[in-house]
C-alpha cells in the first residue's frame, strides 16, 4: 500500500511547538510520507525565524510561502490570509497531499482550510473545540465547520465540536502535541536546562538564571489592538515593581504588534532597568524548561494555560485573550493594570508552584495523532449532524 501523503501547514512560532511531537512520529510512521509547508511568521527573522528551529530539529520544508506584511493595522491580517490561500493553491496542486493538517487558531490558518476545502482535500484539524476571547474564536470554529477530521485536546473540547454539528467517528480526543514537549522537559530535566544568554543573546542585563525570575509573554489583541502599548507598558511597570529578574519575550505578529514592541522599547529605554532580558524565540524545549523554572509568568499566552498547567507553573493571565478557555489552579485572572498585575503576580510568589494537570493531555499525543492520521478513512465531503 502506498504511503499517505499528510501535509502540515505551519505558520508561526507557536504552530511549531503545537506540532512539533506530531511531525516527529509522522515522519517516522510507515504508512505516511510527511510534508511540511512553511508560511508568514515561521520564516521571519523578525520574530525569531522558528524555521531555524525547526531545521535543526532535522525537518525539511517541501513548500514555503512569504506572506506577513509588515503593516500593522487591521488590513494586515486580511491580506495576509489572502495572499496565503493564493500561494496554497499552487502549493497543494504541485504537492498533491492525500490530507492537510492546520494547527489551532491563528487567522493563517484561514486560508490552509479554505484552501483544503475548495480542492477537494480531506483536512484536519488540531485543537478545535476550544473557547477563548479574541478573533481566535471565530477562525477557530470556522476551521471546525470546514475540516473532515478534529484531533481535540480533552473531552470538553471533544463534546463542543460534536455539538457544532460534527459527526462522533470524525472527532479523536489526542491530548495536545505541546504537552507532550511538557512531558520531555518534566521526565529529563537536566537535559533540557541551559544557559539562555549562553545560547541566545538576547539583548539587555544578564543575570544568574539560577535565582528566580519572572517570564513576560503578553501579546495584542486584534479586537483592540490600538490598546496594546498602554496594556504592555502596565503589565512590564507591575513586573518591575516586583523587584525579581525578568526574562520578556516579543510579541505574535498580530495587529497591534507594533504597539505592543514600541512599549517594550519604551521601557527599555526609559527606564533602563537591571536585570531585565530580551528575547524574540527559542527552541520549544529550551522555552518550556525556562518556563519550568521561572517564579511565575505573565501576559495572555495560550502556553500559561496548556502547558503550563502540566508544569505547575504559576501564571497572571491578562485580559480576556483566553476568556473561557478550560484552566487549572495556576492561573489567576486579571483584567489588566498596574496595580491589578503586581498584586496577582505577589499572590503567585507567596503560593509558589501547583501540582501538575493533564488537563491537555498526557504526553503521548504526537503518536496517536499520527497514528490516527495514516489510518482513518479519508473523506472531502459531509453532512452536518443537526
Amino acid at each position: 500500500m502506498p504511503s499517505r501523503k499528510v501535509c502540515v501547514v505551519i505558520t508561526a512560532r507557536p504552530s511549531y511547538a503545537r506540532i512539533r511531537s506530531a511531525l516527529s512520529a509522522l515522519s517516522k510512521h510507515p504508512g505516511v510520507e510527511l510534508q511540511i509547508v512553511g508560511a508568514a511568521s515561521l520564516l521571519s527573522n523578525r520574530f525569531g525565524s522558528a524555521v531555524d528551529v525547526l531545521r535543526q530539529d532535522g525537518f525539511d520544508l517541501d513548500w514555503e510561502i512569504s506572506t506577513l506584511l509588515e503593516a500593522d493595522d487591521l488590513t494586515s491580517a486580511p491580506k495576509a490570509t489572502a495572499l496565503q490561500l493564493a500561494e496554497l493553491s499552487t502549493a497543494f496542486r504541485n504537492l498533491k497531499p492525500d490530507l492537510v493538517v492546520s494547527i489551532a487558531d491563528r487567522y493563517e490558518t484561514m486560508a490552509t482550510a479554505l484552501a483544503a476545502s475548495y480542492m477537494n482535500i480531506p483536512l484536519a484539524h488540531i485543537q478545535g473545540g476550544e473557547v477563548t476571547g479574541n478573533i481566535d474564536e471565530k477562525v477557530r470554529h470556522a476551521v471546525t465547520k470546514l475540516a473532515d477530521l478534529h484531533l481535540v485536546a480533552n473531552e470538553d473540547a471533544r463534546q463542543r465540536v460534536l455539538r457544532m454539528g460534527e459527526r462522533e467517528e470524525t472527532v479523536f480526543v489526542t491530548g495536545c502535541p505541546s504537552i507532550d514537549l511538557a512531558a520531555e522537559v518534566m521526565r529529563d530535566r537536566d537535559r533540557y536546562r541551559c544557559d539562555p544568554f549562553e545560547r541566545y543573546g538576547g539583548v539587555g542585563d544578564r543575570f544568574d538564571p539560577k535565582q528566580p525570575y519572572l517570564v513576560i509573554l503578553q501579546h495584542p489583541l486584534t479586537t483592540h489592538f490600538s490598546e496594546a502599548r498602554r496594556e504592555v507598558a502596565e503589565t512590564l511597570a507591575a513586573a518591575y515593581e516586583i523587584g525579581l529578574p525578568v526574562f520578556c519575550f516579543w510579541p505574535n505578529p498580530d495587529s497591534g504588534t507594533e504597539g505592543a514592541s514600541a512599549a517594550i522599547r519604551a521601557f527599555r529605554e526609559k527606564t533602563n532597568p537591571t536585570s531585565f532580558a530580551f528575547f524574540k524565540n527559542m527552541e520549544p524545549h529550551d522555552f518550556l524548561s525556562l518556563l519550568l523554572d521561572s517564579a511565575c509568568l505573565i501576559g495572555n499566552s495560550s502556553v500559561g494555560v496548556r502547558e503550563c498547567s502540566y508544569l505547575g507553573v504559576p501564571v497572571v493571565n491578562i485580559g480576556d485573550r483566553q476568556a473561557g478557555r478550560l484552566r487549572g489552579a495556576n492561573v489567576i485572572d486579571v483584567p489588566g493594570g498596574h496595580q491589578e498585575t503586581k498584586a496577582a503576580i505577589r499572590r503567585q510568589l507567596s503560593n509558589g508552584r501547583y501540582p501538575a494537570m493533564t488537563i491537555y493531555g498526557d504526553g503521548k499525543a504526537g503518536q496517536r495523532i499520527a497514528d490516527i492520521l495514516a489510518q482513518v478513512p479519508l473523506a472531502f465531503e459531509k453532512r452536518i449532524t443537526y
